[in-house]
Order: C-alpha cells, then sequence, then structure tokens
C-alpha cells in the first residue's frame, strides 16, 4: 500500500516553544537609533503635539533624556537640531555644536551620535539647500560646500557620525573629503542615500519647524528627493554613495518601501539602514491612542518586517522601548 506524506505546517506553530525554535528573524534593542530634538526655541523640555511621547528638549533636557535612555540600553542617536533663528545664507550652527559638546563632555564614549547634516530647519524657505535667485530651484554645487563645512563643524564638535539628509548630489563625497583632510577619518558617514518624497514626513516637519511650504514657487522637495514611481532611483543613487565614501546606507521611510530595502539590500550587502518616520511612527501612536491596536505589539510587527526585508538598524521614535518590549515579545 503506498504511503502518502502530507506537510502540515501547523505543527511548526502549535505552541510558543515551537514557534521560537523556528524563528529566522531576530530583533536586538542594540540595533536602534533613537531620535533626538534638541530646540533653542524652548525654556523646558517640551512635549510635541504631532509626535506622541517625544519632546523638544533643551540642551540640559536632552542630557537628562540621554541619560534615561541609557539605562533603557539604547546608545545611539541621531539628533536634529532647531535652531532659533533662520535665514537663507549665512548660516549659524553653533546651537548644534554647543549641544554636541555637552553630549560629548558628559557621556564621552558611553554614546554615539550621529549629526543629522541638512539646512532646511536652518532656512526661511524651509528646503535643504541654497536657493537661486529667482527662488525657483535648489543651488546643488552651492549647498555641497555649505554642507560639507556644516559636516566638518559637527565633527569637530564630537559628532560620531554624519547624516546628510539634504539629498544633494556629491555631498558624501565633499563631506569625506573634507572630514580626512582635517583628520576625521575615523567619523562615519551615514547616507540617506534613498530617500523618497513622502506624505509620511509631516510630523518631523511640524517638529523641526522645516515645511517647505513657505515658498510659494518651490512648494515641495520632488526635485531632489526621490519619486515613488521610480524604484532604480534608490538603487542608483545608493550604489553612488557607497562608491564616495558612505560608511552606512539609509532608505526613508520604511514600510513603503519595503520592496526598496530588500533590492538594496540584496545588491550591494552593505550596512544597511531602515529609517520609520515620524508619519509611520504617528499612525501607529494614534491607533493605539483609539486602541485600534496594542501599542508595543504593533511597533515589535514594523521592526520585525524590516529586519525581514533587509535592514541592518532602525531609526525609529520607540527606539527607547525596544529592549523592554523586545523581551516581552510572545512567539
Amino acid at each position: 500500500m503506498e504511503t502518502k506524506y502530507t506537510s502540515n505546517r501547523r505543527r511548526i506553530r502549535a505552541n510558543a516553544h515551537i514557534r521560537e525554535l523556528v524563528a529566522n528573524v531576530y530583533l536586538d534593542h542594540r540595533d536602534f537609533i533613537q531620535p533626538l530634538f534638541v530646540d533653542e526655541s524652548v525654556a523646558v523640555r517640551t512635549p510635541m503635539t504631532s509626535l506622541n511621547g517625544i519632546g523638544a528638549d533643551t540642551i540640559e533636557s536632552l542630557l537628562e533624556q540621554i541619560a534615561s535612555d541609557l539605562e533603557q540600553g539604547i546608545s545611539k542617536f541621531l539628533l536634529f537640531p532647531v535652531p532659533l533663528s533662520k535665514s537663507n545664507h549665512d548660516f549659524d550652527f553653533s546651537f548644534v555644536v554647543k549641544a554636541l559638546q555637552a553630549i560629548k563632555e558628559k557621556f564621552g564614549s558611553q554614546v554615539w551620535i550621529a549629526a543629522d547634516t541638512c539646512l532646511c530647519a536652518y532656512t526661511q524657505h524651509g528646503h535643504c539647500g541654497l536657493l537661486n535667485e529667482a527662488q525657483t530651484a535648489v543651488l546643488n554645487h552651492e549647498s555641497v560646500l555649505v554642507l560639507a563645512d556644516y559636516a566638518l563643524a559637527l565633527a569637530k564638535a564630537g559628532a560620531d557620525c554624519i547624516a546628510p539628509s539634504d539629498m544633494m548630489d556629491g555631498r558624501i563625497a565633499a563631506i569625506r573629503k573634507i572630514l580626512d583632510a582635517n583628520g576625521f577619518d575615523q567619523v562615519a558617514i551615514l547616507s540617506y542615500s534613498a530617500k523618497f518624497s513622502s506624505q509620511f514626513y509631516g510630523p518631523f516637519r511640524d517638529a523641526c519647524k522645516s515645511s517647505p511650504g513657505n515658498n510659494p514657487l518651490l512648494k515641495d522637495r520632488k526635485t531632489y528627493q526621490f519619486s515613488a514611481f521610480n524604484a532604480q532611483d534608490g538603487l542608483l543613487s545608493t550604489i553612488r554613495d557607497i562608491e564616495e565614501g558612505a560608511d552606512m546606507v539609509m532608505v526613508k521611510p520604511a514600510l513603503p518601501y519595503l520592496d526598496i530595502i530588500q533590492t538594496i539590500k540584496q545588491e550591494t550587502k552593505f550596512p544597511l539602514v531602515a529609517y520609520h518616520v515620524s508619519g509611520e511612527y504617528q499612525a501607529l501612536e494614534l491607533l493605539a491612542e483609539k486602541q485600534l491596536v496594542d501599542r508595543s505589539k504593533a511597533h515589535l510587527e514594523v521592526w520585525t518586517s524590516l529586519k525581514r526585508a533587509g535592514a541592518d538598524a532602525i531609526i525609529s521614535y520607540a527606539a527607547r522601548n525596544a529592549k523592554t518590549w523586545i523581551e516581552g515579545i510572545a512567539y
């Protein structure tokens, strides 16, 4: 009599023990980066209405927040400055320099600080670079020169990593060159190599006061951020940034671009960071607020999908909860 073998996949889902044994995607809190906002306009730590659980910090409260995050197992941070004054040229970077110096003086090598390197929070028009006289286009070369000088100032202040989010062509090469020429060859570059023009940046732009909508002639960033309709742009730009000297690359946003994460990881094998951006984060937070999802489980599900797609590290506004939530995973 012929024996028929059937595959019963449900047996490996029968209980938590066997689900844990066969799991092949793992989360680790050490792979998470926590964004921080230091705002020159606030006198005390101020909760953000557009980002649940996130605050605009003074330099003093920033140090307290970092100390608290260290207790939660988070030691890697992405720092965003929000300067008090805005200009369209001759930018003053002294506030973020002071913040970085304070962080490094207090915590030293306990923390790893990636410093966002962009001009959007500094400009009156809200764009990520200098505009031409007619205010109709971002000047690439002139913007890169300013960004390179900014990166050097950040490195001198103690940044462990430069994270250029501006999306100007050639800025990775220019930053690597100026860092190396000034003895900062050990400072890493995390390139926003695949940053798409997205509707999911709204809460962040509110936090950084960096919306480009103030310019009636150039209302969005589609001329320098990528189109969702061009899947190859992210890969080709990432390859270029690697060749120019990037040490890590990034896909931003995360969930709508899981295919881009997977493609870049498969094609380059390079250290890849997924940025679960402000709108993605806040969507989960608002669902949880309405008791429509379990907060921790929803974030964990998203993080797992990013790891499954190929991300090595994750930038998340909920990163400070990662250790506790991961330890409590129910397989």
